[in-house]
């Protein structure tokens, strides 16, 4: 069952791909929207700053956990050969 839905999801990548991306817009959009308190951080004056640091947060950690797993986890082609 979860993976034939993982294959339906596959085959419509572009429609899931622009759903994430409208979600993105709509949270930014929000943004403009909602009344704002008094700022705790310098964040929260800027409109969109919390979306961004979220999606750039995700995309360094992948990058990250990318890179470290190329370092540690990577081996050669033959090394069970050995």
């Amino acid at each position: 069952m979860m993976a034939r839905w993982i294959g339906y999801l596959r085959e419509r990548a572009h429609i899931v791909k622009g759903v994430f991306f409208a979600f993105l817009v709509f949270a930014v959009a929000f943004d403009f929207l909602i009344h704002r308190h008094e700022p705790h951080f310098f964040g929260d004056q800027i409109i969109g700053f919390w979306s961004l640091f979220g999606l750039l947060g995700c995309l360094g950690m992948i990058i990250v956990c990318k890179g470290l797993s190329h370092v540690w986890l990577e081996r050669e082609e033959d090394y069970h050969d050995r």
